[in-house]
């Protein structure tokens, strides 16, 4: 069975500052190399992975484009462009767009000072752009800012395939998990969004089958296994349970599943989303078709 681990990180700090990268974090404040990740990878079992953007430049996105130029197991990047100026963010589509490897759009969302990001005129043209070309826009860290906001967006843009990443970062035991699972329910309820089931840990509670499990179930009964998409969010899970640790709670919930839904969260929905078959077969993809 194909796995693609379809959320992965890599940064140089010798190339960017990665601000949010601080001596607080411990073991993610250190460059990391396509040979480490790839390294964790094959102790895995996992065939290949997607690079996401961790920084929103175009130093970050050329630097993982570099990367997937040199390293045949990156299947795609998932990139940034400047939202919020239209004509920018067009010029950096006709300049990456060039290169196969390029395959989605995130902004950082969590970080961006503006809490109606994802409605604002400007950004709502640029992603426009993106759905003509076939582009999937990855929101991460929605809750609690920015769920209904990416509803609305998936709503108001039904061409555009919007990526809820880490199910929206659900609120793991707490007492707003009911309030995070109606709002998730919204965005589940619009036909062009996909859900990742990565970017779960969370510092000071164990990574276990038990702990995720409500959130899986929700996600499950309100995507369904031909919408979901796995991803260990590595290096950030060296905080909790590393990648070899988070593939074997993940693993094993998907495990449950039929093998058909089981290479639909492994592999064939990130195939089809970010359109992998084109990148790893050199022939086109259809949607019923693996990598």
């Amino acid at each position: 069975m194909t796995v693609i681990d379809a959320h992965l990180h890599l940064w140089d700090l010798q190339r960017s500052a990665y601000e949010w990268i601080t001596p607080e974090l411990g073991p993610l404040h250190t460059t990391v190399t396509a040979e480490r990740a790839h390294a964790e990878l094959r102790g895995a079992g996992v065939d290949r992975a997607v690079l996401v953007q961790a920084e929103d430049s175009e130093v970050d996105t050329e630097f993982m484009l570099e990367v997937a130029a040199a390293h045949s197991w990156v299947a795609g990047v998932v990139g940034w462009l400047k939202l919020d100026d239209p004509a920018a963010a067009e010029r950096q589509l006709d300049r990456w767009s060039a290169d196969p490897a390029f395959v989605g759009v995130r902004h950082l969302v969590h970080d961006d000072p503006r809490d109606d990001f994802l409605a604002l005129p400007t950004v709502r043209a640029s992603l426009s752009l993106l759905a003509a070309r076939g582009l999937p826009f990855d929101v991460p860290d929605a809750w609690p800012r920015h769920l209904a906001a990416t509803a609305e967006l998936a709503a108001a843009l039904p061409e555009l395939t919007v990526v809820l990443d880490h199910l929206g970062k659900p609120p793991h035991g707490r007492p707003e998990f009911a309030e995070w699972r109606s709002v998730l329910a919204d965005v589940a309820a619009r036909p062009n969004t996909v859900a990742k089931v990565s970017g779960l840990q969370v510092r000071g509670m164990p990574f276990t089958a038990d702990v995720l499990r409500p959130a899986w179930d929700a996600a499950l009964e309100l995507f369904g296994p031909d919408r979901l998409i796995w991803g260990s969010d590595w290096p950030m899970t060296l905080l909790t349970a590393g990648y070899a640790g988070t593939w074997e709670v993940l693993s094993a919930l998907v495990g449950e599943l039929t093998p058909d839904e089981q290479q639909a969260v492994l592999a064939g929905t990130a195939c089809r989303v970010y359109r992998l078959g084109s990148v790893l077969t050199k022939q086109p993809t259809t949607p019923e078709a693996p990598c």
